[in-house]
C-alpha cells in the first residue's frame, strides 16, 4: 500500500500527525482510522459475497482483480495460448537481430551471413555489398547507389 514511502517521510508523517493532533488524541485518532478500514474492508467482502451469489453457479472462478485492465490482458494473452502467441514470442531473437546489425555496421562477417553465402569470405557467388573498397583506380567512376542520391 505504501511502496513508495521511505523511512524518513515515515518519521516526517509521524512527527507532523504528533504536533497537529497533539500525543492524547493520537492513540483515539489511530483507534478510529483503524476501525474505519476494518469496516470498509469487511463492506467491500460482503459485496464481493452479494455478487458472486446473484451471478451464479456459472461464475464461480470469478475473481475481481481479472476486472483490472493489465490483469485481464495478462491472463487472456499470456496464459491462453490458442492464437500460438508463445511460439511467435520465442521466435523473436532481439540479441541475435541487434548482433547482426552490428557486424553489418562494423563490416564483419557474421554466422548468419556466413551460412547464407557459403563461405567465410562471401564469395559464395553474391557480392559483399557492406564491405568497402580502399580506393578507386584511376578514371573509375565511384558505384552508383540509386537509394542515396
Amino acid at each position: 500500500m505504501f511502496n513508495d514511502i521511505g523511512p524518513m517521510e515515515l518519521v516526517t508523517l509521524v512527527v507532523l500527525a504528533v504536533l497537529i493532533f497533539g500525543p492524547d488524541k493520537l492513540p483515539k485518532l489511530i483507534q478510529d482510522v483503524s476501525n474505519v478500514i476494518r469496516k470498509v474492508r469487511s463492506f467491500s467482502e460482503s459485496a464481493k459475497q452479494d455478487i458472486r451469489a446473484e451471478l451464479g453457479p456459472e461464475f464461480k472462478d470469478f475473481e475481481f482483480e481479472d476486472l483490472n485492465p493489465k490483469t485481464f490482458v495478462r491472463k487472456q494473452l499470456m496464459d491462453n495460448d490458442d492464437l500460438g502467441l508463445k511460439e511467435i514470442r520465442n521466435s523473436f531473437d532481439l540479441r541475435k537481430d541487434m548482433e547482426e546489425v552490428a557486424d553489418a555496421v562494423h563490416g564483419r562477417e557474421s554466422a548468419t551471413t556466413t551460412a547464407a553465402n557459403g563461405s567465410v569470405n562471401g564469395s559464395g557467388g553474391t557480392p559483399d555489398l557492406l564491405k568497402k573498397r580502399e580506393k578507386l583506380d584511376p578514371g573509375e567512376r565511384p558505384p552508383f547507389d540509386a537509394d542515396a542520391t
